[in-house]
């Protein structure tokens, strides 16, 4: 049976799927509360940019992939303009659901779809941008993700993708305690559930640093591949094209 990790924990490849939905039923609810209060709103600044450097046009096709509450495919859809198509996806239906309602109470019908990145719903050649926030660190094959992601783009398309990365060396010592002694507690407090939040600190010393995830995106096909470190490492975003 193959295994992989979840968080710091070896678990098989099928229970890591659950284990993962399980967070997030979990935390959907106060999930951008605590998006905001763990991040002192840092996550807004990392998304405007992440917004910035789409360059989405109006009539653009794009796929928000593990797009949750909708903040990327809100403003994403606002740029494309009706004659776009922006598509909110996630593997999660009750981060989805927050998401969809949370749109339609604005105003906003956007198809929503919910999917596996690894096995995306969507012909080749399809969009002109997709984007991955906070959720490639949560894939069990991050590489046959990023390999449909670029699939679906169009030659001359752009992935995004915006995650938590390695932080500067000097921030280090105080990063981890923030991440495994206030995060949890945040989590106690605010959701009702620490172990979800461990994970989430967890999960991000797993998550491929900077370079390896620039040459995992390499080996997937994408060229151009460039990465901007957000607030010190915190976040960082990388970014490839379709040729």
């Amino acid at each position: 049976m193959t295994q992989t990790h979840f968080g710091y924990q070896n678990v098989p490849e099928e229970q890591k799927v659950h284990k993962v939905a399980e967070v997030f039923h979990s935390v959907a609810s106060k999930y951008d509360v605590m998006n905001d209060l763990m991040s002192a709103g840092l996550h807004r600044i990392w998304k405007a940019f992440t917004i910035a450097q789409a360059g989405i046009r109006p009539g653009f096709k794009v796929l928000d992939i593990a797009g949750g509450t909708g903040d990327l495919a809100r403003a994403f859809a606002k740029k494309a303009g009706p004659s776009g198509e922006v598509w909110l996806t996630d593997i999660n239906e009750s981060m989805l659901r927050v998401g969809r309602d949370r749109l339609i109470n604005e105003g906003m019908l956007l198809p929503t779809m919910l999917c596996d990145a690894e096995k995306l719903p969507f012909p080749d050649n399809y969009f002109d941008r997709v984007s991955v926030a906070f959720g490639l660190r949560n894939m069990t094959h991050k590489d046959v993700a990023l390999a449909e992601m670029r699939r679906v783009l169009k030659p001359g398309g752009k992935l995004l993708v915006l995650e938590f990365s390695k932080v500067a060396a000097p921030l280090q010592k105080p990063y981890d305690i923030y991440s495994f002694k206030v995060l949890p507690w945040l989590g106690k407090k605010i959701a009702n559930d620490a172990d979800s939040y461990r994970y989430l600190a967890e999960s991000i010393r797993m998550h491929p640093d900077q370079e390896t995830l620039k040459t995992m995106m390499q080996e997937a096909g994408l060229d151009r591949v460039n990465y901007f470190n957000l607030t010190a490492g915190v976040a960082a975003l990388h970014v490839g094209v379709k040729l």
